[in-house]
């Protein structure tokens, strides 16, 4: 057995990396690049570090991915060149990746205004769909609609998923119109987090992502099955946690939310068969 390229040995952790494992070779092999990619400037927007460093960061990675596209790639980067010359990736969506990355890194995001929560989420999210569905080979009409309903749905789960370790590093993405119609002002991750009321904030970004999750399965049933294999998987995946968040609450302690290996399995079999 061929020993997994590095791109697969970094998915191997992802939430993501069943679906992946179930494409055709060509495609597994241009998901494994396309996350490897956000693995590493997501890393650089996690890292504690000082800012200004951090952007030096993203504008090499930014200069990477404009050499890529001018021919010339990094070596380090000759994985992800295959995968874009293959399904014709856009350049764009990488660069909207590392520009959303660097929304972290200018300033900690704290109870950002919904326009740019929005904007927050076609960057790191919707773009990432986007490179995605080229590689699933959906028609593009139809695989940009799932990109922006199933990206925004994973990534509103995210937020409600992953409160506490935000609010670690000084963030907080619920939307301030959310805080304020409930009462809540402040902007302090830690304070918001403590606030009796985060429920009912909570709720709200809950039923966005349920719509998004509901528009994207309307879409994925259009289309071909074998087509969309890999976001079924993914998308019944993230609906699973975001129940389970919903089920467990949003005050403290706030227990992590994982999803069981088995359900996981369940998921992957039902869409195999």
């Amino acid at each position: 057995m061929n020993a997994p390229t590095p791109a697969a040995a970094r998915a191997a952790g992802s939430s993501f990396y069943t679906g992946m494992r179930i494409l055709p070779r060509a495609q597994r092999e241009a998901m494994f690049e396309i996350y490897a990619f956000c693995r590493a400037v997501d890393d650089i927007a996690d890292d504690p570090g000082p800012r200004d460093p951090r952007r030096e960061q993203l504008q090499r990675w930014r200069s990477d991915i404009d050499a890529l596209y001018a021919g010339a790639a990094p070596p380090q980067l000759a994985g992800l060149a295959t995968a874009v010359r293959t399904f014709d990736l856009a350049r764009e969506d990488f660069i909207a990746v590392i520009d959303g990355m660097e929304m972290d890194v200018v300033a900690d995001i704290r109870a950002p205004d919904r326009e740019t929560l929005d904007l927050y989420c076609d960057r790191v999210a919707c773009a990432v769909g986007r490179l995605s569905v080229r590689v699933f080979g959906m028609e593009r009409e139809a695989g940009l609609a799932l990109a922006h309903h199933l990206g925004r749905a994973l990534q509103l789960t995210n937020i409600l998923r992953d409160l506490n370790e935000d609010a670690a590093m000084g963030r907080l993405y619920l939307p301030r119109e959310a805080l304020r119609d409930v009462g809540i002002i402040a902007t302090d991750p830690a304070t918001v987090l403590a606030n009796p009321m985060l429920g009912e904030a909570c709720a709200v970004l809950v039923m966005l992502a349920q719509a998004e999750f509901i528009a994207a399965r309307k879409i994925m049933a259009q289309q071909p099955r074998k087509v969309v294999k890999a976001p079924r998987i993914m998308g019944d995946a993230y609906a699973l946690i975001l129940r389970a968040l919903v089920a467990r609450g949003f005050n403290p302690p706030r227990a992590k939310v994982r999803l069981p290996r088995a359900k996981l399995l369940f998921i992957v079999l039902r869409n195999l068969v």
